[in-house]
This record gives C-alpha cells, structure tokens and sequence, in this order.
C-alpha cells in the first residue's frame, strides 16, 4: 500500500495499492520535489470516470512503470472532485495550452507548482499519433535534467498568463444588471443552436442542459414565449425516451456520446439527477405532462434507493463500469440486454414485447448485440409495461453492480435536498421530505466546522479536511431556503443567512461585486479560481446569486438583495455570447425581473387551510418564487389562514382561496 491507504476519497483508496507511490496534494509533496530536485506529476480524476481507470489498469498499476515514475517525479493524485479548486487552476491551463482537457488530467508542475507539460489520457503504447505514456516521463525526465531553465520559463509564463485573466470576470461583472433584452438575446441564441431533429443543444457528446431548461422554464412563465416552452418539451421528451434515461431503474446517466440520447456513458452522478429531477418536476408543474411526472418521480426514487448513504446524504455516483456474466470489467455491463436476455426473464411472448417497448433489437444499438433500452415510443407505459419494468429491474439487480463513490459531496447533497424537498410537496411524496430534511441535518452538523464555515465532502460520517468552495455555500444555501419556503421552518432560513455571510465576507470582491470560487484566507495556488460559467452543474457564482436573491426576497434583506445584482451583472454579456454555460445565471436573472415574489402565509402551519395555501403557492409557476411565515403585519382575514403576495417591497391584498392564489402566481405579469 502507498500514502494513499489513509485516504478517505474513494477514488484515492482506488490508487491506494498501486506500484506509483502517490502522494496526496499537500505542502509535504511539494517539499519532497524540492528536496528531490524532481518535477511532479499531478494526476486528477474522480472515481466514477471511466478512462481514469483505463489509465490506471495500462499504466499506473505496471511495475516497471511505477518505477521509473517513482524515480523521476513526486507524483500526486487527486480527486477532482475533493479539491475543485486544484482541478479548475489547472484545468485552465491544461485548456489553455492544448485547446481541449478532460479526465484523467495529467500535468507536470515544478516544484513551486508551476505547470509546464499538460495531457488527459495516456496510451501505455503509442496510439492514434499519440506518444505512450513512458515516452512521455522519459522526455519530461530529460528536459527537467538538460534543459531546466526552458522548462522554468515556460512555467514562469504560463503562471503570469493565467494571473493575467484574474479581471476578466471582474470585468465584465461592471455591465449593466441583464434585462429583458438580454433573456431575448438568451432565447434567440439558443434556439440556433438547438437540435431540430433530437432535441438538446449542439453535437454529439450531448449532456443534460440542465440549468439551461431551468432558465427556459421561467422565461416562459415570465412572458408566455412559446419557444422557450417547446425547447424544453422537446428535449425532455428526447431525454426521457433515450438511452441516457435508466428506463427500469430511473435516473440518468452522465451525457450521451451520441447526438440522439441512445448510448450514454453509463456512469451517474449525484448532481445531474437532483438537477434533472427538479426540471422534469417543473415541466411537470408548467403542463401537466404525465411523462414529466414519471420521470421525476422515478428520478426521486432512484435518488432514495441507489444513491442514499447510511447517515443519510447521498453518494456521489455510480460507476460506468461493472463485471459482466464471464467476470470482466465492461462499461455499461449492468444496463445493457440483447433480445435473448428479455427472453430468459419475461418468456419468449414478453420477451418480444419488451425487446419493442424499449428498442432492443438482434443487432445492437451498443457494443457485441447488446442494446441500451429507450422507450422510442410516445405513449405512457400502461399497467402491463409496468409489471415488465419491475421483473426485468429485479432481474438487473442480481447482476454485478457497479461500483459507488460513496463520499458525500456538500453542493450536490445541497442541489438534491432542493430538489426532493419540492417534488415532496408536489407530489405528495413526504418520504423526498423526509430525506431532503435529514440530510440537511448531516450538511448542517457534519459539514461544517467548529467556526461555521462549509467542509467539502464526508464519508461514513466523518468530515473531510477540505474547506467548502463557493458552490459548496450557494447549493447548500440553495437547499436551505427551498426547504424553509416548503416547510416555513426558520431554521433552515436562518442557516442559509449563516452560510451566506460568509459569501459576502470571504468569496466576494468588495470593489466589483465579483465572485471568487475560494475564500480569501483558503490554501493559495497558482491563481486564485474565478468562474461565472456552468459546466454539468450550476458554478458557484450563479448559486450563489440565486441563493442571495432568494434570501433578499424572503428576508427584504437590501444587502443581499445589492450582492444577488452585482453578481448577476455578469449574465448581461454571457447572455448574448454563450447562453449554453450562464443557464443558472439566467435563470436567477429572471426571476429578478419578476420581484422575485414571496408569498407570506399568515396561519398557523398545522392548519389544513394554511398548508392548501402553501401547496398552492409552489405549485405556481412564478420564476424565483418563495413561501415565508407571514410577518406581525400580515394577519389573518376574517379569521382564516391568508396569503400576501409581494413583489419589490409591495404587497396585493391578502388571498384565502388556494385556487385564486395559484392562477394569480401563473399569470404573466403586465410588465413583462
């Protein structure tokens, strides 16, 4: 066993009985290079990631290998997914001089941490142009030994480039605050790049446009625009009829690595679900689609069943990989079927009926005759699609599982109680409650330590050492605030204040209003990282501008109110230039548009009449909306429960009927 077997990352404890003698990121590897008068090698990946263990089996667990690499460098290894931070510095770089990253990252830096040679994957032989990767240490080897003041200036310039983009976000966080001309501008960008033909945005790889369904969503409760609303049916009937779909087991995979949805990369990932499962739930709550209800409930259900820990938060995500019926490792063993496998379950009749209800057929649409279920029908499965759905799922869950990274992630546990907390009450679910509200209660006692502040990640209970990055704080926040809107509990408003704080405190440039992805006093790097643009999930700048401005709305707190709009200046141009990647941000600017408006419910919360109201109420579709206890002012009418709706420091006359409330939350407003 090398260093890695204290770790607590499951993707570390994967490396852990390597030949390479692997280092964790820290000060003591960085010594050891100096000392060693020795380059190192940074190796960033995460667990679930399919060519990192490709890499590993050819190179990493090879003696002869190891050694030379164990001879030459100080390598480190680490999961991106522990130190976001780490990973987006260099995964600037590795972008930057290449045109293109990926993972597994492979990047040499000096002993100061400088980079100087950049690459994803290498082959253990050369490969499609590609050099091996012994080719690779063997001329880093040589150049660090016979050409060491090259290689430095090369690293000294790289450093000073990326410190030089230090204030182009800050620059563009001084544009005005984005306007109905810039969710236009969004709108027609996004329709150019739509897929006609199979909905979603762009080519093949193709993944979740999450955020991006979000912001459509609400422009179109906020201006009725027909387009918008149809990008999003089409995608998620797309989504939801493809490949990417677990069709027996609910959830989604991580992309497709086609342009139509067939074939995913099977593994599955704890944030694009809960985001998913909050989109189809909207979509649902916007049209009453039968098919986005049962994709959200079934997204909802595989949550709860595969990705919940013991202690109550939920698992990072499921492996690509798992063993197939001989025992090998194959990528997407466990979900795939050929024609006879139905047959060997249902019987020959079924069989065949399986085999057209989800498009399995004697050629494949994956790899060897295997085929990856869709649903490539338009109609909703009736009660004896239902009854196969349960057999085969039985079936599927004797084979060899996939393997799980079970480490609790604090931003996406953050995005997954959001999610569960709202379709619990809109779907009369309370066990998503139930479990939106316990892992709050890990996040909140857990998470944080003894001064407040956010820890990344904990397994089995136990906190990691890694300081929570700014998504950490603007998804829990995020969480927060839906669960006290669902429930009217001040406790989870008061710990998103908390968690909120310390974004103005430490994550927020005071002269430009700007968001850094670290706070001010964490660990140093190269540069310190800075980004307003999604990747497959929101970035931390966006989250947390949806989480101030949703305090501000719930509180009339104008601090964060003022913060929530400095940061969002950001979207006005990345509205017009690249509306893909500011979906969160666009999506938070239109409910600024719309108030965001808060409903304060005055009556008591055990009332029957109270609670209709509050149902009501996030059962609208008002973008930003939020659900509070009424204030001393707000009291009851005639006697019975009543609901304030207000917007921008102005309220309507108090409404008692449940009915009324919705309509008048859905209806577009004059303004818009």
């Amino acid at each position: 066993m090398n260093r890695l077997a204290g770790a607590t990352s499951p993707y570390l404890l994967q490396h852990a009985d390597n030949p390479v003698d692997w280092w964790e990121w820290g000060d003591d590897a960085f010594a050891a290079a100096r000392e060693r008068d020795v380059p190192v090698l940074l190796s960033v990946g995460y667990a679930a990631c399919h060519w990192c263990h490709v890499m590993a089996h050819e190179s990493f667990e090879d003696d002869g290998l190891a050694e030379y690499l164990n001879a030459h460098f100080v390598p480190v290894k680490v999961d991106r997914e522990e130190r976001p931070d780490v990973d987006a510095v260099y995964m600037e770089a590795v972008q930057a001089a290449t045109g293109q990253g990926g993972w597994p990252m492979t990047v040499w830096l000096t002993p100061d941490g400088e980079p100087f040679y950049f690459g994803t994957y290498f082959p253990p032989e050369p490969r499609h142009g590609m050099p091996s990767f012994r080719q690779v240490l063997e001329g880093v080897a040589e150049a660090w030994r016979g050409r060491r003041e090259e290689v430095t200036d090369v690293a000294h310039r790289i450093v000073h480039e990326l410190s030089g983009r230090a204030g182009v976000y800050a620059g563009l966080a001084a544009a005005d605050l984005p306007g109905p001309e810039s969710m236009r501008q969004a709108l027609a960008g996004l329709g150019r790049e739509f897929d006609e033909r199979n909905g979603g945005f762009g080519g093949a790889p193709k993944f979740p446009p999450s955020m991006v369904l979000e912001f459509l969503l609400r422009h179109h409760a906020a201006t009725g625009s027909p387009a918008a609303l149809d990008l999003v049916e089409r995608t998620c009937a797309a989504m939801a009829r493809g490949g990417i779909h677990d069709q027996l087991g609910g959830g989604f995979a991580r992309y497709s690595v086609d342009a139509h949805w067939v074939v995913p990369h099977f593994e599955k990932m704890l944030y694009d679900n809960a985001l998913l499962l909050r989109v189809y739930l909207h979509l649902w709550r916007a049209t009453g689609s039968a098919l986005a209800r049962r994709v959200a409930e079934g997204t909802g259900d595989f949550l709860l069943r595969e990705l919940r820990t013991a202690e109550g938060g939920f698992a990072s995500a499921l492996d690509a990989d798992s063993h197939d019926a001989e025992g090998h490792s194959r990528e997407g063993a466990f979900y795939v079927w050929t024609p006879g496998q139905l047959a060997e379950v249902l019987g020959e009749e079924d069989g065949l009926r399986a085999a057209e209800r989800y498009g399995v057929t004697p050629q494949g649409t994956f790899e060897e005759g295997a085929s990856v279920l869709q649903w490539p029908g338009e109609d909703e499965p009736d009660a004896a699609d239902e009854e196969m759905r349960e057999r085969l799922l039985a079936a599927r869950d004797l084979r060899p599982r996939p393997a799980r990274d079970d480490k609790v992630v604090a931003a996406w546990n953050g995005l997954a109680v959001a999610a569960l907390a709202e379709a619990g009450a809109l779907l009369d679910r309370p066990d998503f409650l139930d479990a939106a509200v316990v892992t709050t209660a890990l996040l909140l006692g857990v998470h944080r330590d003894a001064s407040g502040r956010l820890l990344r990640t904990s397994r089995d209970g136990v906190a990691g050492r890694n300081a929570g990055v700014l998504e950490d704080y603007g998804d829990v926040a995020e969480g927060l605030l839906t669960l006290h809107t669902v429930t009217g509990d001040a406790r989870w408003l008061d710990a998103a204040g908390e968690l909120l704080d310390v974004v103005l405190t430490r994550f927020t440039d005071e002269a430009s209003g700007a968001l850094y992805d670290t706070a001010a006093d964490a660990e140093p790097l190269i540069r310190r990282p800075q980004d307003p643009t999604d990747n497959a999930a929101p970035s931390g700048w966006t989250a947390a501008a949806g989480a101030l401005l949703s305090y501000a709305a719930l509180t009339d707190s104008e601090r964060h109110r003022t913060a929530a709009e400095q940061a969002l200046t950001v979207v006005t141009p990345l509205a017009g230039q690249a509306p893909r990647f500011v979906g969160w941000g666009l999506a938070t600017a239109q409910a600024l548009l719309d108030g965001p408006r808060k409903v304060a419910l005055a009556g008591a919360p055990e009332d029957p009449a109270t609670a209709a109201l509050r149902i009501a109420a996030l059962a609208a579709t008002a973008p930003g909306l939020v659900v509070t206890p009424a204030g001393e002012d707000q009291p009851l009418l005639d006697g019975a429960p009543a609901a304030y709706v207000c917007r921008r420091f102005t309220c309507d006359a108090p409404v008692t009927d449940p009915a009324w409330l919705r309509e008048g939350l859905s209806a577009i407003p004059k303004e818009a």
